[in-house]
């Protein structure tokens, strides 16, 4: 359940990852299209700044997890390569983060 997820440092980690990954792609497939495509940029404004807040919210978790979990390089690595890419961070949570 939710709040047992949200009882530990990863639960609360795997919730980031989650909410990183969804801004990331609400601006590709939403607020990018309004802005470019219908010259409606507000939404990427608003967005554009919670996801960037999500973002290096999410790099620091990463390091933090990487001391808290003592995650190697290579985890490491690939949790920072999850949030460029779109469906990244929901990859993670599958493969590295349970």
């Amino acid at each position: 359940t939710m709040t047992f997820l949200l009882n530990t440092a990863l639960g609360k980690f795997r919730f980031l990852a989650f909410l990183e990954g969804v801004s990331f792609l609400i601006i590709l497939f939403i607020t990018m299209p309004l802005k470019y495509g219908m010259k409606y940029g507000q939404p990427n404004k608003v967005f554009g700044m919670a996801h960037g807040v999500l973002f290096i919210m999410y790099v620091v978790g990463v390091i933090y997890m990487k001391f808290d979990q003592k995650w190697g390089i290579k985890i490491t690595f690939l949790a920072l390569l999850a949030s460029i890419i779109p469906f990244g961070t929901f990859w993670a949570d599958k493969k590295l983060f349970r």
